[in-house]
């Protein structure tokens, strides 16, 4: 299938997920997870409507900025605070803050910068010892904490389910994330970014404003 089929297919699945819900689909934001893609399939996928892509790596991130005009980028992947000088002020939104240590870190270089960096908190609801992500019962402190840092603006959470959980499991971790962020509304949180490929439309239906979606769109 081409790239556009691909989009296409993507948007048709998540407006009829957005309908299972009673939802809007033009109240989710797909973005396009564009890791080891090149700049050039970036470009067509903007061609065809897309704006939105999320990198895991930041140097990868850094290096596409000039080079897909018109894209917005979110950070997406494990953000180690050696590495926040690529990301602050480039990325819109950065999704995988799991310290005070690292959003101390953000918030300094944005500071230097003379900027206000959203982010969102990385959330390990599954327990998975492979994951990074803060558990449920640190959310409070860290928000406390957070609120603190002039530089940074807390938007809500981001999570992953594992990668062949039964759709039980998945739909139950998703649905744990979205009272977490209902909870939290009070604190700003606007944004609960959730599911990927393989469980995006689950995501959706459990009340994700955000889905990660890569292979589903570039595959070849």
């Amino acid at each position: 299938m081409s790239l556009k089929n691909n989009i296409c297919e993507i948007h048709k699945r998540i407006d009829d997920a957005a309908k299972r819900a009673g939802r809007k689909k033009e109240d989710i934001t797909l973005i396009c997870v564009s890791k080891t893609i090149d700049a050039e399939v970036i470009n067509e996928a903007v061609s065809l409507g897309e704006k939105t892509f999320g990198e895991n790596r930041p140097q990868e991130l850094r290096d596409k900025l000039d080079r897909v005009p018109g894209a917005v980028w979110h950070q997406i992947g494990h953000l180690q605070t050696n590495k926040v000088k690529y990301v602050v002020g480039k990325a819109e939104l950065i999704h995988s803050v799991d310290s005070i240590h690292l959003a101390e870190a953000i918030n300094e270089r944005a500071e230097k910068e003379g900027l206000c960096q959203d982010i969102l908190l990385e959330v390990n609801i599954s327990g998975e010892e492979s994951k990074y992500g803060l558990t449920i019962a640190q959310i409070p402190d860290i928000i406390k904490e957070i609120s603190s840092l002039k530089n940074l603006n807390f938007r809500g959470f981001m999570t992953m389910a594992p990668l062949d959980a039964p759709e039980e499991e998945i739909r139950k971790i998703f649905k744990t994330a979205h009272t977490l962020f209902e909870n939290h509304k009070k604190d700003g949180a606007d944004i609960l970014s959730m599911g990927m490929s393989k469980d995006f439309e689950i995501a959706v239906e459990e009340g994700a404003t955000h889905i990660r979606v890569g292979s589903a769109i570039f595959k070849r």
